[in-house]
């Protein structure tokens, strides 16, 4: 499963970081970022609730569409 934040609509606030830090970190830009290519099946939890938790819905789970 992989995750990917569109930076036009992430503001930075840090929300997916402190709820899963090994999938997203926010980078010099000040913008969320996820740098797992494939996240565990053990973090897929704590992902989709950064997901669902962020304030912008700037996540988004490209298998989901599928």
């Amino acid at each position: 499963m992989k995750f990917e934040v569109d930076k036009d609509l992430c503001i930075g606030c840090g929300q997916c970081q402190a709820t899963c830090p090994e999938v997203f970190e926010i980078e010099s830009d000040g913008r969320a970022h996820a740098y797992v290519d494939k996240v565990d099946e053990d973090l897929e939890a704590d992902a989709r609730d950064a997901m669902e938790g962020c304030p912008t819905v700037a996540i988004s789970c490209p298998n989901d569409e599928e």
